[in-house]
């Protein structure tokens, strides 16, 4: 029996969207963690580290397990490991086990990513792909918008934040239920199997080589504002941390509306000219936004910064893949890797933070839209993007 067309399927596979969108709790962790433990910026951004350095580790391997037991159940393995990772440090509450705790919601993060994208493709028309792909990432960024004020009412309601844990933990074994009690009919072919040999030699490849570090560089823009924007807030605005972390809401905001329009404006703009546009606009919005004291218009742009990067990693993906469609599951391994851009930029920003201060700090994601700005100015040599 066809998969396609049947919401019995859809459903909790785009519901495994809402769970990917936990690993963006490290901004919030980062906060919290930081004034429970008095940690240094530094210190505090090992959290996103320790999340995100598993896309390098995992993500072709990954592929290629995913390859011989399935994508529904490598999805589930991954939601598991994402409910595991939310409840250790609940229960038992320290930086060590917020570190353990974060590292296993990388992990599931990664293998959740891996295979929920290539499941959803699966059961829907083909027509239509584009259009729930672009419907999975707003459900991605409603979960990724609810996380700061969830936490704050926690807080100031119930005296404890970490109560975020238990409810998306519990959330995260009721996706694994969902879609483990639903068949889904997988057709494995053979040349869906990525190996470290084939992904890695592509990377002799200059065209893909900085699309792969263009994606690295706007994964640690975004994460790097999710983990640090919160102290940004704090210490140059002086904002009390539950306003701070508010700000964070709005970024994700930013995202989910620039989702929709990057969908709409994309049908008469051409694909390279959009991602130089949004990439030049995302660096002279950062540029703007540490210039700001007023606590209203830094709001408003860091609701325009998300506007403008939220279009980045799926233009990037996409205008590579259509240059060399021969080479599709190679370049999605890499760029998969290329995540991990999320646990060095972050960790970079901290320590210049440490040694500097906070509006340098927030400059480092300038730079890194300037090389994404810059080799989206480069055309590939066999075709145009």
């Amino acid at each position: 029996m066809s998969n396609k067309n049947n919401l019995k399927w859809v459903l909790p596979v785009l519901f495994s969207f809402f769970v990917m969108s936990f690993v963006d709790l490290v901004g919030i962790g980062v906060d919290r963690v930081t004034y429970d433990f008095k940690l240094s910026s530094t210190m505090a951004q090992l959290i996103p580290m320790v999340a995100f350095l598993w896309f390098f580790v995992l993500s072709v391997p990954v592929s290629v397990l995913q390859a011989r037991i399935g994508k529904r159940k490598m999805l589930n393995i991954g939601m598991l490991i994402t409910a595991l990772g939310l409840l250790f440090p609940f229960f038992v509450y320290s930086f060590a086990t917020i570190l353990v705790g974060f590292a296993l919601l990388g992990i599931g993060n990664t293998i959740v990513q891996v295979s929920a994208n290539p499941l959803l493709v699966m059961v829907v028309p083909e027509n239509r792909s584009s259009s729930y792909l672009s419907f999975s990432q707003f459900i991605k960024a409603v979960g990724s918008m609810i996380g700061a004020p969830l936490a704050a009412v926690f807080a100031l309601k119930l005296g404890d934040w970490k109560l975020m844990f238990l409810v998306f933990g519990i959330v995260s074994l009721l996706a694994v239920l969902w879609l483990g009690l639903t068949p889904i009919t997988e057709h494995k072919k053979s040349t869906d199997t990525v190996t470290l040999k084939s992904a890695f030699s592509l990377l002799s490849n200059n065209y893909i080589l900085l699309m792969v570090l263009s994606i690295f560089l706007v994964v640690g823009v975004d994460v790097g504002f999710n983990s640090f924007s919160g102290q940004f807030f704090i210490k140059k605005l002086g904002l009390e941390q539950a306003v701070a972390e508010s700000g964070r809401s709005v970024y994700f905001f930013g995202r989910m509306i620039g989702t929709f329009a990057g969908a709409l404006l994309l049908t008469k703009i051409n694909s390279r000219s959009f991602l130089i546009w949004t990439s030049l606009l995302s660096i002279l919005s950062v540029i703007v936004f540490v210039l700001l004291n007023s606590e209203i218009t830094v709001l408003v742009f860091t609701f325009i910064i998300g506007l403008t990067v939220a279009n980045v990693f799926p233009l990037v993906f996409s205008i590579t893949v259509q240059q060399y469609p021969e080479n599709s599951n190679e370049i999605s391994g890499l760029m998969m890797m290329a995540v991990s851009g999320g646990a060095v930029i972050p960790f970079i920003m901290g320590m210049v933070n440490d040694q500097v201060n906070a509006v340098a700090a927030i400059l480092v994601l300038a730079i890194c839209m300037f090389v994404v700005l810059m080799s989206a100015l480069k055309k590939p040599k066999t075709k145009t993007a």
